[in-house]
């Protein structure tokens, strides 16, 4: 028996559309579904949570950081300057009118008065026009005149000088402005379902709810015959409609901020620093599909926020995508790494436990018996043996092969260990299936090969033996079956069903099985994700630590899944972890980078090294004693620095354009303060965003 998962409401279709307005949540009031489909997404870079997000132009973002004090003081000062510009210009330009009517042989006085007037509005319109914009008086509006203003500024004043009280922490007013308030089933209204959007008016609809029920209304739409079935539907369950097989319309324990309809999740706010680019300066951080299509590396020590700031959101929006019917998730970690409750999940594989219900496909469910011997051969052998991977290979692909063939199924770990050891009676048992469907002499040869191999010193299959004695514990009991008598195995080509999966991994009681288990899952994730054939659902994938889930397949195949939409987000404590051969091919293969705080300094060079370099503009100020000058000038510095103890200087400016890295490995390994990152983003079309300083706390 093999878990292939169920499909969620039917066809599926893509579904299309920084101050966060209220998600659902435990405890929390009622979830405001017309405002939060109101809120505006406008069009943003990459890596900015759209929800809320207004466009901030750089030049009043400069003008804002500048004091009161001072504002108002050059305000002022160009309101004088406006004033006599004005007097002096008029009294010039009348002048010179008056010189030019004299020399017209005189006028009337109307056409003086005409003369006057248009002099003064010349006059006024282009002193105002200069000082306007010198004054910036454009941010004195916006500080002093407009109603936010008045608040923030002037209101916290009044009421201090009113009440005679100090200049405490004052507590702000609340806003009167109202969100934005949509119809959220207007198309349903007009589309010929005004039923449905009737039942659903009364319905307490939620985020999930929402976008799984327009999802299926856009399948509904691509025919209008299934529009009937879609109004049945609605009326028969409501806002239960065409939900996800496990009934489940919520995620308990919901703490990230999530915006469903554009498919982002908030982890952040990017820094207000000069190393970040203006556009995103203090706006909200967000990830998204787009972005985890090229898979994410994160690095850093343990306890610096990998799990709890990274690997738990990026898995509570896979889930929540899940429940929507718009993605499928798989999650690896240990038995105790917060990646959420089980209620989070389909299926939970525990193999270390007893009472876990599923258990592992090995191979797969891959058809082709020598491609799943090959990834299982990879899977079994360490890193320190990678140079026997042919060889073990081959060894794996002579045993599993003919047992497909005679059984038609693939042998469980027990079985194949005995045909890699060379049992005599698991051998002739196989020989005598063989013969019995009459296969016998395609796959001899094989056997035979095998046979001769058997004894060397360097027989692969003694070491393969070893490897899946790791395996083959009263623990992993029924794990890994593959003859119907175990736990249900789970197979990964079940990644076209909206399907939430756990596996836990038993890094404390069998550490060394649990790397070739994560080595594994991995590796068949990565095939599984490329080889769909419906890619309208995300595949994503969460490796709580991944230093032992790679291999060099494994790194191909991260590129590989670009173009499939599915992604990976790969934690590491650091890249030491890492054989030295695989370093530089991942970073070459994930398009986004993260880096955490107290990363080693040769941790950091292979980040600072892929961020590279940017031209700065560099001032450089030389001071030098001031030597010019007679006797009197020297006498008088020399008594100026008897009585002050200073010497006169001369200043020396130098301004140049210098190329310097983004990030150096020492701010990577010692500037980073707690709870930050630096992370870079590669979006599946080709944008790319550079490396920014973000703050993951709240």
């Amino acid at each position: 028996m093999e878990l292939d998962g169920a499909r969620g409401h039917g066809e599926r279709t893509t579904t299309r559309p920084s101050t966060p307005l209220p998600h659902p949540r435990p405890h929390h009031p009622p979830f405001d579904l017309p405002a939060w489909v109101a809120a505006p997404r406008p069009e943003a870079p990459p890596g900015i949570y759209r929800q809320g997000y207004q466009q901030v132009d750089p030049e009043q973002a400069e003008e804002a950081k500048v004091p009161t004090g001072p504002l108002l003081l050059r305000a002022a000062l160009n309101v004088v300057a406006t004033v006599a510009t004005y007097y002096i210009g008029t009294v010039v330009l009348m002048y010179a009118a008056g010189f030019l009517l004299r020399w017209f042989d005189g006028t009337s006085p109307d056409q003086f008065n005409a003369v006057q007037i248009l002099i003064n509005l010349v006059t006024v319109s282009c002193a105002a026009a200069v000082f306007w914009r010198t004054g910036r008086w454009r941010e004195v509006a916006r500080r002093f005149l407009t109603r936010a203003g008045w608040r923030q500024n002037i209101a916290p004043v009044l009421a201090r000088a009113i009440t005679h009280e100090g200049s405490g922490p004052v507590k702000p007013t609340a806003s009167p402005e109202v969100p934005p308030v949509a119809d959220p089933w207007f198309a349903q209204r007009v589309g010929g379902a005004s039923a449905a959007a009737g039942r659903l008016d009364g319905e307490a609809v939620g985020d999930v709810d929402y976008v799984r029920i327009q999802r299926a209304w856009e399948s509904a739409q691509a025919d209008h015959v299934f529009v009937p079935a879609f109004v049945e539907q609605v009326m028969a369950r409501g806002a239960a409609a065409f939900s996800h097989p496990s009934g489940s319309r919520e995620l308990t324990g919901r703490v990230a901020h999530h915006d469903l309809l554009v498919q982002q999740v908030r982890l952040g706010t990017t820094q207000d620093v000069p190393k970040n680019p203006q556009t995103y300066r203090t706006t909200g951080f967000a990830l998204d599909p787009t972005l985890l299509g090229t898979s994410l590396l994160a690095v850093g020590p343990a306890g610096t926020g990998k799990t709890a700031r990274l690997a738990r959101p990026a898995v509570e929006a896979l889930c929540l995508q899940a429940l929507a019917g718009t993605a499928c998730v798989v999650a690896i970690g240990a038995a105790d790494a917060d990646l959420g409750p089980d209620s989070w999940y389909d299926v939970v594989i525990a193999p270390g436990e007893s009472g876990s219900v599923y258990g592992l496909d090995l191979y797969g469910s891959t058809q082709d018996p020598d491609e799943a011997a090959a990834r299982l051969a990879d899977a079994l052998l360490p890193d320190e043996l990678t140079a026997r991977a042919e060889s073990a290979r081959m060894a794996l692909q002579q045993v599993v092969g003919p047992f497909h063939a005679a059984y038609g199924r693939y042998p469980g770990v027990r079985e194949l260990r005995g045909l890699l050891s060379g049992e005599a009676d698991v051998r002739e048992t196989l020989v005598k299936a063989l013969r019995a469907a009459g296969r016998l002499a395609t796959y001899e040869r094989d056997l035979e090969h095998r046979d001769l191999q058997r004894g060397r010193a360097d027989d692969p299959g003694a070491l393969l033996a070893d490897r899946l004695a790791l395996l083959d514990r009263p623990a992993f009991e029924g794990a890994f079956m593959t003859d119907g008598t175990g736990r249900p195995p789970f197979a990964m080509r079940a990644l076209d069903h909206p399907l939430r999966v756990r596996v836990k991994l038993p890094e404390r009681s069998h550490p060394e099985a649990a790397r070739m288990l994560s080595r594994l899952v991995v590796g068949q994730f990565v095939l599984a994700a490329a080889a769909r054939e419906d890619r309208s659902l995300f595949a994503g994938l969460v490796v709580d630590d991944a230093s032992a889930a790679l291999d060099a397949s494994t790194v191909r195949g991260l590129q590989r899944m670009r173009g499939a939409n599915a992604g990976a987000v790969l934690l590491l404590r650091t890249l030491m972890d890492l054989p030295e051969v695989l370093r530089t091919p991942l970073f070459g293969a994930v398009g986004c980078r993260m880096v955490f705080p107290g990363i080693a300094p040769w941790d950091g060079k292979f980040f600072s090294e892929a961020w590279g370099t940017h031209v700065i503009h560099e001032k450089v100020v030389t001071h030098a004693p001031l030597t010019e000058g007679g006797a009197l000038r020297r006498a008088g510095r020399l008594g100026r620095k008897a009585l002050s103890g200073t010497t006169a200087q001369t200043e020396s400016v130098t301004t140049r354009d210098v190329e310097r890295l983004r990030w150096s490995p020492s701010d990577l390994a010692h500037a980073l303060p707690a709870g930050h990152a630096v992370v870079s983003l590669t979006a599946v079309s080709g944008e790319q965003v550079p490396p920014l300083l973000v703050d993951l706390r709240g």
